[in-house]
């Protein structure tokens, strides 16, 4: 009878070494092993993650591509979007999370696996992203989760794999590091409580430029095309340039407090220098080019898709109608956005932009009118002004009659 075949989403890290032995051996199931790639490894890293998969008994192993995929499909909507949950956190990990989950579950898909496993616990986030992203995709595959079902501690995932003989030192580092192409995630002692920052040390980036710079960033209908001189025809080669220059100032690191998908408040540090200084040079310059209610309707539902996408939501056929909703709104956001670099801070000095609602043809912000008259004013400011007039003078009038019938 031959085996039952199982993908598991893989990082090479502890929990999911537990599960290929858990699974492959105490289970009976053919283990297929896959990592998917967003931007977050080298090479060397992904050879080091594939290596160690084969040694511990996978009967096959996919490393997936996705890091252009991860863009053009998710993340691109997030800067048109401005997205910021919590006008804080760029979304780093969440939409990076969930845009592996629903490539986990197509590979699975693919190759016609009874079962998809995944090496969350049950603590955090990721289970629900995972959980949902499989039932959606391949609703008949059963969902094996066996660190969160076994519930075992640390000491005991090492104590069972060195019994299977896998003889390596499990270090544990004093800081989680999650490195993805639109941020990087730390946690440590300190983003367990609700007060304390991480030291200078905990940092991925640590800063080794003190003179500030200055730089121009290149829009075409909302995708960063360029930076300072150089142009790029993939933008994801500009974010890992802009990464490049801004990182080694500091820029962009912060502690995000979040709203847990299970319920429960989160804290996690972050450096995302790229996805920060994006989105506000992206935000700056729509506010040159765009109407208001073009920008208030983008706030109200890009703030929405964050937290959808943040929930594990990425599916949901509503996502696609926001996102064209989003594609249309950056027909005209095209131009230059300085950016003053030092660190720990970016300034956005000004944009250029032939698209610029500033124009001076039509006058100059508290100074000389081009397109209207005095006399426009005085007759738009009477209509406007006309409906409160009358609520008021109503409740003046009728006051006055009940206040009079009260006296008598």
């Amino acid at each position: 009878m031959a085996q039952q075949k199982v993908v598991l989403a893989f990082s090479g890290g502890l929990d999911t070494s537990f599960c290929v032995k858990y699974l492959s051996e105490d289970k009976g199931y053919e283990v297929h092993s896959v990592l998917v790639d967003t931007g977050g490894f080298s090479d060397a890293e992904l050879q080091a993650i594939e290596d160690r998969a084969y040694s511990l008994g996978v009967a096959h192993h996919a490393t997936i591509a996705k890091t252009d995929d991860y863009y053009q499909q998710c993340l691109k909507y997030l800067v048109f979007g401005n997205v910021l949950k919590y006008n804080t956190y760029p979304l780093s990990v969440s939409a990076e999370r969930i845009f592996q989950a629903v490539a986990v579950g197509e590979y699975a898909r693919s190759i016609g696996a009874n079962a998809i496993a995944h090496g969350s616990t049950g603590a955090g986030n990721d289970q629900v992203r995972f959980d949902m992203a499989f039932r959606i995709i391949l609703p008949q595959a059963e969902i094996i989760t066996p660190i969160r079902d076994l519930r075992l501690s640390r000491e005991a995932e090492i104590d069972y794999l060195k019994a299977k003989g896998v003889d390596q030192e499990w270090h544990k580092a004093a800081y989680s590091i999650n490195k993805g192409l639109w941020g990087t995630s730390v946690g440590g002692k300190e983003t367990l409580t609700s007060n304390g920052y991480l030291p200078e040390s905990a940092w991925p980036t640590q800063v080794t430029k003190t003179d500030p710079e200055t730089t121009t960033l290149h829009f075409e209908q909302g995708e960063l095309k360029g930076i300072g001189d150089q142009t790029f025809a993939n933008p994801v080669d500009a974010i890992k340039k802009l990464t490049e220059l801004a990182g080694p100032f500091g820029i962009g690191r912060d502690i995000h407090v979040g709203d847990t998908i299970i319920g429960i408040k989160g804290r996690v540090g972050f450096e995302a220098p790229a996805p920060l200084i994006i989105i506000k040079a992206h935000h700056t310059l729509e506010k040159h080019v765009l109407t208001k209610w073009q920008l208030y309707w983008k706030d109200q539902l890009a703030n929405w898709y964050g937290t959808m996408l943040h929930e594990g939501q990425f599916i949901d056929p509503v996502m696609r109608n926001i996102e064209t909703f989003l594609t249309e709104t950056q027909a005209h956001v095209t131009g230059k956005v300085h950016v003053q670099l030092a660190p720990y801070r970016f300034t956005v000095l000004g944009i250029e932009s032939d698209y610029d609602l500033m124009s001076s043809v039509f006058g100059s912000y508290g100074e000389m009118n081009n397109a209207w008259t005095g006399d426009d004013v005085r007759g738009f400011s009477k209509v406007m002004s006309n409906q409160v007039m009358i609520y008021e003078k109503v409740q003046e009038l009728a006051d006055r009659k009940n206040n009079g019938a009260a006296a008598e």
